[in-house]
């Protein structure tokens, strides 16, 4: 397996960071504390039991979790450990051959940092976890609201690619939620409050389009954000997505940090309007 030559903070600081790597295949293991060993000080579980025996004596920077697990599986495991104050805020990527769509999204939707199909190249794995590092770092020092408090953002597209991209770039800062079917948005909606909602323009059912004056006609969300996601930003659809209630409207690909500028910028917006609105009730 090939060595990294990702330069990041860590291999800069010469800190070796914990990762803590559980899976019931023994060749996985074996490969992986292989192409991770130089760089950090790995530990390896076979099962979700002796990964909590290992963190009642060492607490990792980070977690890789394979779903497939013959005692408890890797969705179970990750709902555990982000309940339990002590391991919560442990971030942690599943690891796994589980490539299909729901799988992803659900992944993700859990609380994961990322999700990586095996095959893995250890070069690519370092440079997602180092990201991770790196972007909690960037949080601390910023002094960030804690997640349970922040914004959320639900998104919806049919492309596992951009869901994934979406997470990456939105999670550290506001709770996101993952659609991958728009048939059921609108029942999601009726049972929870997003802050911002972002849809792909194409999708098989209900496109993006078709949702946003849906989403309109429900009470809670006559002004919250609807952002539309886009490879075709004609000035023709830019204007029939505004004309339907769109707030925005996003060419794919798209910058992580427009992306979240933008978001903050509408929710700056609307905390505004409806301090405008609180103010003109109280005069009247």
């Amino acid at each position: 397996m090939a060595k990294s030559h990702f330069l990041s903070a860590t291999a800069i600081s010469g800190l070796r960071k914990k990762v803590l790597y559980v899976d019931d295949m023994n060749y996985s293991l074996i490969s992986l504390k292989k192409g991770l060993n130089d760089r950090y000080e790995v530990f390896l579980a076979e099962t979700a039991a002796k990964m909590y025996k290992i963190l009642e004596n060492v607490k990792p920077d980070i977690i890789l979790l394979d779903v497939n697990m013959p005692d408890v599986g890797g969705y179970d495991t990750i709902k555990k450990l982000k309940a339990d104050e002590r391991y919560g805020d442990i971030p942690v990527i599943f690891l796994t051959c589980n490539s299909d769509k729901e799988s992803v999204v659900k992944g993700l939707s859990l609380g994961a940092a990322d999700y990586i199909v095996k095959p893995f190249y250890a070069d690519k794995l370092i440079e997602n976890i180092e990201n991770i590092f790196n972007s909690a770092a960037l949080k601390k020092e910023g002094g960030s609201a804690k997640k349970n408090n922040a914004p959320s953002v639900l998104v919806v597209d049919d492309m596992t690619s951009m869901l994934r991209t979406i997470h990456h770039a939105l999670h550290e800062k506001y709770n996101v939620f993952l659609i991958s079917k728009s048939d059921i948005v609108i029942d999601f909606l009726q049972n929870n409050k997003p802050d911002v909602i972002m849809l792909d323009y194409l999708m098989p059912g209900l496109t993006g389009f078709d949702l946003v004056p849906k989403i309109r006609e429900l009470p809670d969300y006559k002004i919250t954000p609807i952002i539309i996601v886009s490879t075709e930003g004609t000035f023709k659809n830019v204007n029939d997505a505004i004309a339907l209630g769109a707030t925005d409207f996003i060419v794919k690909p798209f910058d992580p940090k427009e992306l979240n500028y933008k978001i903050e910028k509408l929710l700056k917006k609307i905390e505004k309007q409806r301090e405008n609105e609180e103010i003109a009730f109280l005069l009247n």
